[in-house]
């Protein structure tokens, strides 16, 4: 399928999409130190949110679409070095409303982001 939203994202820091299907995402980040906040190499939460983010808004997959709310959980720590993936998929779907369910996992398939993230589809961009 191809992706219709925020076609624009950096793969560098929000990550790459690896499969896009009707209510489904997948989407690769390595992470850089750059984005460490410490000597010890942890990275940003802040990073792991927004690959989670970018699934979910291609698990959507329309043109507007927005996040208005999310409730995550950040189970394990991530280390420069890490690649992460984000799987997301759509689990409740009410029309201009779409509740899109997502975990990270890194790359020895360890969880570590899971969460629920509240998407809407606008009549417009947000920003017109």
């Amino acid at each position: 399928m191809e992706q219709r939203t925020h076609l624009l994202t950096s793969k560098e820091l929000v990550g790459e999409p690896v499969k896009i299907e009707k209510g489904y995402a997948e989407v690769k980040l390595k992470t850089k130190d750059e984005m460490k906040v410490d000597e010890y190499g942890l990275v940003h939460g802040g990073f792991t949110f927004g690959l989670a983010d970018y699934a979910a808004m291609l698990a959507v997959n329309e043109p507007t679409v927005v996040l208005g709310k999310a409730e995550v959980r950040f189970t394990k720590p991530v280390k420069v070095g890490d690649e992460l993936l984000a799987k997301a998929k759509v689990v409740e779907d009410q029309g201009k409303k779409k509740v899109v369910f997502a975990e990270v996992f890194n790359q020895k398939g360890e969880k570590v982001l899971e969460g629920k993230f509240y998407c809407y589809v606008l009549e417009k961009h947000v920003l017109k």
